[in-house]
Protein backbone atom coordinates (compact mmCIF):
# COMPACT_ATOMS: atom_id res chain seq x y z
CA UNK A 1 0.00 0.00 0.00
CA UNK A 2 1.43 3.38 -1.01
CA UNK A 3 2.08 5.83 1.79
CA UNK A 4 0.39 9.10 0.88
CA UNK A 5 2.31 12.24 1.86
CA UNK A 6 0.36 14.85 3.81
CA UNK A 7 1.45 18.37 4.69
CA UNK A 8 3.03 18.74 8.10
CA UNK A 9 1.38 21.70 9.75
CA UNK A 10 1.65 23.22 13.19
CA UNK A 11 -1.80 21.77 13.90
CA UNK A 12 -0.57 18.24 13.15
CA UNK A 13 2.45 18.75 15.39
CA UNK A 14 0.17 19.75 18.29
CA UNK A 15 -2.14 16.78 17.70
CA UNK A 16 0.79 14.36 17.64
CA UNK A 17 2.28 15.98 20.74
CA UNK A 18 -1.02 15.29 22.56
CA UNK A 19 -1.24 11.72 21.27
CA UNK A 20 -4.41 12.37 19.26
CA UNK A 21 -5.37 9.73 16.70
CA UNK A 22 -6.57 11.54 13.60
CA UNK A 23 -7.32 10.84 9.98
CA UNK A 24 -6.19 12.89 6.96
CA UNK A 25 -8.79 14.39 4.61
CA UNK A 26 -7.39 16.45 1.73
CA UNK A 27 -9.96 17.91 -0.67
CA UNK A 28 -10.13 20.34 -3.58
CA UNK A 29 -10.31 23.75 -1.89
CA UNK A 30 -12.65 26.35 -3.41
CA UNK A 31 -12.30 30.02 -2.54
CA UNK A 32 -15.28 31.04 -0.38
CA UNK A 33 -16.66 27.48 -0.56
CA UNK A 34 -16.54 26.91 3.17
CA UNK A 35 -17.73 23.79 4.91
CA UNK A 36 -20.35 23.14 2.25
CA UNK A 37 -17.56 22.35 -0.23
CA UNK A 38 -15.40 20.34 2.18
CA UNK A 39 -18.40 18.26 3.33
CA UNK A 40 -19.42 17.60 -0.29
CA UNK A 41 -15.87 16.76 -1.36
CA UNK A 42 -15.36 14.37 1.57
CA UNK A 43 -18.86 12.89 1.40
CA UNK A 44 -19.63 13.70 5.05
CA UNK A 45 -22.44 15.48 6.88
CA UNK A 46 -21.73 19.22 7.01
CA UNK A 47 -22.89 19.22 10.64
CA UNK A 48 -19.78 17.17 11.53
CA UNK A 49 -17.45 19.61 9.75
CA UNK A 50 -16.36 22.17 12.32
CA UNK A 51 -15.35 25.64 11.22
CA UNK A 52 -12.73 27.63 13.11
CA UNK A 53 -13.51 31.33 13.33
CA UNK A 54 -11.22 34.02 14.69
CA UNK A 55 -13.32 36.75 16.28
CA UNK A 56 -12.71 39.67 18.59
CA UNK A 57 -14.60 41.51 21.27
CA UNK A 58 -15.26 45.25 21.48
CA UNK A 59 -11.79 45.74 23.02
CA UNK A 60 -10.11 43.94 20.07
CA UNK A 61 -9.27 40.86 22.18
CA UNK A 62 -9.15 37.84 19.85
CA UNK A 63 -10.87 34.53 20.49
CA UNK A 64 -11.48 31.28 18.66
CA UNK A 65 -15.04 30.14 17.99
CA UNK A 66 -15.79 26.60 16.79
CA UNK A 67 -19.11 25.95 15.09
CA UNK A 68 -20.86 23.26 13.06
CA UNK A 69 -20.48 23.89 9.34
CA UNK A 70 -24.23 24.03 8.82
CA UNK A 71 -24.81 26.57 11.60
CA UNK A 72 -23.91 30.19 12.27
CA UNK A 73 -22.63 31.82 15.43
CA UNK A 74 -24.97 34.04 17.39
CA UNK A 75 -22.48 36.80 18.17
CA UNK A 76 -25.16 38.41 20.37
CA UNK A 77 -25.40 35.30 22.55
CA UNK A 78 -21.63 34.99 22.71
CA UNK A 79 -21.20 38.67 23.63
CA UNK A 80 -23.87 38.29 26.33
CA UNK A 81 -22.13 35.16 27.66
CA UNK A 82 -18.77 36.97 27.77
CA UNK A 83 -20.22 40.17 29.23
CA UNK A 84 -18.99 42.37 26.37
CA UNK A 85 -20.84 44.74 24.06
CA UNK A 86 -20.00 43.07 20.75
CA UNK A 87 -18.25 40.15 19.11
CA UNK A 88 -17.30 40.42 15.45
CA UNK A 89 -15.38 38.30 12.98
CA UNK A 90 -11.83 39.54 12.47
CA UNK A 91 -10.84 40.87 9.07
CA UNK A 92 -8.93 38.11 7.21
CA UNK A 93 -5.52 39.80 7.61
CA UNK A 94 -6.12 40.27 11.35
CA UNK A 95 -7.33 36.67 11.74
CA UNK A 96 -4.21 35.44 9.90
CA UNK A 97 -1.99 37.49 12.20
CA UNK A 98 -3.64 36.13 15.37
CA UNK A 99 -3.79 32.50 14.27
CA UNK A 100 -0.69 32.12 12.12
CA UNK A 101 -2.88 30.39 9.55
CA UNK A 102 -4.43 31.62 6.33
CA UNK A 103 -8.21 32.17 6.42
CA UNK A 104 -9.76 29.09 4.83
CA UNK A 105 -7.04 26.99 6.45
CA UNK A 106 -7.36 28.14 10.07
CA UNK A 107 -6.98 25.38 12.63
CA UNK A 108 -7.70 25.84 16.34
CA UNK A 109 -4.63 23.70 17.07
CA UNK A 110 -1.21 25.34 17.22
CA UNK A 111 -2.23 28.95 16.74
CA UNK A 112 0.51 31.57 16.79
CA UNK A 113 -1.17 33.34 19.68
CA UNK A 114 -2.90 31.63 22.60
CA UNK A 115 -6.57 32.62 22.55
CA UNK A 116 -9.59 31.50 24.54
CA UNK A 117 -11.62 28.86 22.66
CA UNK A 118 -15.44 28.75 22.64
CA UNK A 119 -17.38 25.96 20.97
CA UNK A 120 -21.02 25.41 20.21
CA UNK A 121 -22.25 23.12 22.98
CA UNK A 122 -23.67 20.49 20.59
CA UNK A 123 -20.23 19.86 19.05
CA UNK A 124 -19.45 17.83 22.19
CA UNK A 125 -22.28 15.44 21.22
CA UNK A 126 -20.64 14.44 17.93
CA UNK A 127 -18.96 11.02 17.94
CA UNK A 128 -16.51 12.11 15.21
CA UNK A 129 -15.74 15.46 13.62
CA UNK A 130 -13.70 17.01 10.84
CA UNK A 131 -11.75 20.20 11.52
CA UNK A 132 -9.13 22.19 9.66
CA UNK A 133 -5.66 20.71 9.79
CA UNK A 134 -3.85 24.00 9.22
CA UNK A 135 -3.95 24.36 5.46
CA UNK A 136 -6.60 25.18 2.85
CA UNK A 137 -8.04 21.98 1.42
CA UNK A 138 -7.02 19.82 4.36
CA UNK A 139 -9.16 18.60 7.23
CA UNK A 140 -8.33 16.16 10.00
CA UNK A 141 -10.89 13.78 11.47
CA UNK A 142 -11.00 12.81 15.13
CA UNK A 143 -13.25 11.87 17.98
CA UNK A 144 -14.95 14.97 19.40
CA UNK A 145 -13.72 13.92 22.84
CA UNK A 146 -10.11 14.29 21.63
CA UNK A 147 -10.73 17.81 20.32
CA UNK A 148 -12.32 18.71 23.66
CA UNK A 149 -9.41 17.18 25.59
CA UNK A 150 -6.74 19.12 23.70
CA UNK A 151 -8.45 22.50 23.26
CA UNK A 152 -10.49 22.55 26.49
CA UNK A 153 -13.03 24.93 24.94
CA UNK A 154 -15.77 26.65 26.89
CA UNK A 155 -19.01 25.12 25.59
CA UNK A 156 -21.68 27.74 24.90
CA UNK A 157 -25.15 27.91 23.36
CA UNK A 158 -24.34 30.07 20.36
CA UNK A 159 -25.52 28.04 17.35
CA UNK A 160 -28.21 29.41 15.08
CA UNK A 161 -29.56 27.93 11.87
CA UNK A 162 -27.72 29.20 8.82
CA UNK A 163 -29.73 31.50 6.60
CA UNK A 164 -29.59 30.64 2.90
Amino acid sequence: MAHEKFPVTQAMRVLREHGVEFTHHPYAYEERGGTEVSARELGVDEHAVIKTLIMEDDRKRPLIVLMHGDREVSTKNLARFLGVKTIVACAPAVADRHSGYQVGGTSPFGTRRAMPVYAGRSIADLPFLYINGGRRGYLVGMRASEMLRVLKPTLVDIAVTRTP
